[in-house]
This record gives C-alpha cells, structure tokens and sequence, in this order.
C-alpha cells in the first residue's frame, strides 16, 4: 500500500516524464493514475504509473511511466474460459526498455530482476527497445519488463486489458492498487 503523499508525489514525476516525452496528458487523465506497487512495497524498485485511454471489449491503449531501473514484475495474460488473454504491443516513446521474454538468453544483459525476488523472473531473452522500437506479443506469453538509468515512457496498444486476471510468477503480488490515507 501506498500513502496518499506518495502517490501524489508520484503521479507528478510520472507527468513530468510523460512531459518530457511530449506526450500531453488532460487534467482528467492525470487524475486517472494508476499507481502499482504490486502490494511489494518498494515503488522504486518495483512498480508501474499507468494513464488508460481507452479500454473497451476489443482494445485498450495506455501509457507506462517508469522511473529509472522500474521493474515490472513477470507476468502473463492467461486464457480465461476460452477467451484468449491479453495481445499486446510496447512501443517504446522515452528512454529505454528491457524486456524480457521467452527465448535464448543472451551474452550482454542490460535489464536485472530486482535484487531479492531473483526466484521470480525466469524469462532471459531481452529485447532493448529505444523511442520508436516496438514488440508485441502473443496472449500467454510470460514476460518482465525494465526501465534503463533514465526512466521509461511506453505505449500499450492491445486488445482488451483485463489486468486483474494477470498471473504473476511471485505469489507475494497484489495486482490491484492500494492508496491509503
């Protein structure tokens, strides 16, 4: 859980990043913010600020905010009574991504799991995205995801986001925000 000060203080860095990657949010969206820290307590290290546009049966389309070295735990979009899980696309607007996904390893790994839930993220395929770099991926696909040094702003275009169904690898995760006074 997070204190009201802190997800305030939060959600301006997070328009502040979202500034300096051009992107022009309203007064309602920012007032929208999602703030996740996974039930981890440990914002910086591990957490998301996410703005959703748009969320309808077909699609959704977001933006993430992450701090420098942010990390968003390993997850997937499961399948759920035949309705495949979640599709969806990164594109990178600000900063640097490392994602992780299913795949070889490879020699030069920029992105690290957070330093004590190690047991946690089990795919080692990165992919670096850059502003401009894009990768999607197929519903069910485990994945992990990093801000570099400077932070990170990514798009999320995908078909509908039912978030609260994500399966985490970590059983100490709680997908659904909590704000306290």
């Amino acid at each position: 859980m997070i204190s009201a000060q802190q997800y305030e203080s939060t959600v301006a860095k997070a328009a502040s990043l979202l500034q300096k990657a051009g992107i022009v949010i309203t007064p309602e969206e920012r007032s929208r913010f999602e703030v996740a820290d996974f039930g981890l307590g440990e914002l910086e290290k591990t957490g998301l600020e996410i703005i959703t546009y748009v969320n309808t049966q077909r699609c959704c389309a977001k933006e993430i905010i992450m701090f420098p070295a942010q990390t968003c735990p390993e997850h997937w979009h499961p399948t759920i009574n035949g309705v495949p899980g979640k599709e969806e696309t990164f594109r990178c607007r600000w900063g640097t991504v490392y994602l992780f996904v299913p795949g070889p390893k490879g020699t030069q790994q920029l992105g690290r799991p957070p330093a004590g839930s190690e047991a946690y993220y089990t795919m080692q395929h990165e992919v670096v995205l850059k502003p401009g770099d894009q990768y999607t991926m197929a519903p069910d696909t485990p994945h992990w995801f990093q801000a570099g040094p400077e932070g990170a702003v990514v798009s999320e275009f995908s078909t509908r986001s039912t978030d609260e169904a994500d399966m985490f690898r970590d059983p100490r995760i709680r997908r659904a925000p909590e704000v306290g006074e």
